[in-house]
């Protein structure tokens, strides 16, 4: 992927070396299960990171010397970034007629507080439709790499692009209406609502490359094979083989990797938003 030199988003907040004392919800679960929960999820983030809240009585701000190794990943992050704006600040008016209002990416190592509740790096990235941002500890780049062996720039830049979809979806209305069922639906259900919304952020994400592929022709042979190689190592299916030897469909909220893949796939190709909404329209079954 070439992007060095490249215009770099203004939108990033950079939190590291800061680090707030707050709990992370299920603390006491592996870093493995936190990642199998929270990995690109699309449900509320307050459902997993409520229980942080803010720091307790005593606690504060500790300070800490940043990794000079992760300022390349701060300035490609906020390329990538950058490109989202361009793409969607053209593309949504002209398809949905909505307006995209550009969200900010937080960057941060260790800890912080959302308006969603505390991140961590056991939380993986998220957005967080309470206060419009992304929360992104950018050692998990490096953990995408070892433990899924989900390896690549590109790779990197569908993680960002995927989250932004989040955005997309919060400007959209989509995001609120699913969160609205929860409660009012089976667990069940209420899964299968989360796997529509997070396939149809792998979609957007695809529809991003789409576009910014054609303004600024930036992809290199095998770019596009990171990405699917990415959503292919975080699907339902695979982690929780890896993590427990079987799967559990009920439980699936992101899809299988081959879902996944697709959904990236379809958004790359077509670039179409047209098929944005198919993910809530056709069958189950047919995803």
């Amino acid at each position: 992927m070439r992007w060095a030199g490249r215009r770099e988003s203004g939108n990033i907040e950079d939190r590291r070396g800061l680090s707030t004392g707050g709990v992370v919800a299920g603390g006491g679960l592996g870093t493995v299960v936190l990642l199998l929960l929270a990995l690109f999820f699309g449900v509320d983030p307050r459902a997993l990171l409520e229980e942080g809240g803010p720091p307790p009585d005593g606690g504060g701000t500790v300070r800490r010397q940043t990794d000079p190794n992760e300022d390349k990943l701060k300035q490609f992050t906020a390329v990538v970034l950058a490109d989202t704006e361009d793409v969607w600040n053209d593309l949504l008016p002209r398809t949905v007629r909505k307006q995209y209002t550009n969200p900010t990416v937080v960057v941060f190592s260790g800890s912080t507080q959302s308006a969603c509740g505390s991140a961590s790096a056991a939380t993986g990235p998220f957005y967080c439709p309470s206060d419009q941002k992304v929360y992104l500890d950018l050692q998990f780049f490096e953990e995408m790499a070892r433990r899924f062996r989900a390896a690549g720039d590109f790779a990197e830049a569908y993680v960002v692009a995927h989250e932004i979809g989040h955005h997309v979806q919060d400007i959209m209305g989509v995001l609120n209406e699913v969160h609205g069922r929860r409660g009012r639906v089976s667990n069940a259900d209420y899964n299968r609502l989360s796997v529509r919304l997070e396939l149809q952020a792998d979609f957007l994400a695809g529809v991003w490359a789409h576009h910014a592929q054609k303004a600024k022709d930036f992809l290199e042979p095998g770019d596009i094979d990171e990405a699917l190689n990415a959503a292919n190592a975080i699907g339902d299916d695979r982690l929780q083989k890896q993590a427990q030897g079987y799967v559990v469909p009920d439980s699936f909220t992101h899809g299988t990797s081959a879902q996944r893949a697709r959904w990236f796939r379809l958004g790359f190709e077509t670039g179409d938003m047209s098929h944005a909404m198919d993910l809530f329209k056709l069958d189950y079954g047919q995803l």
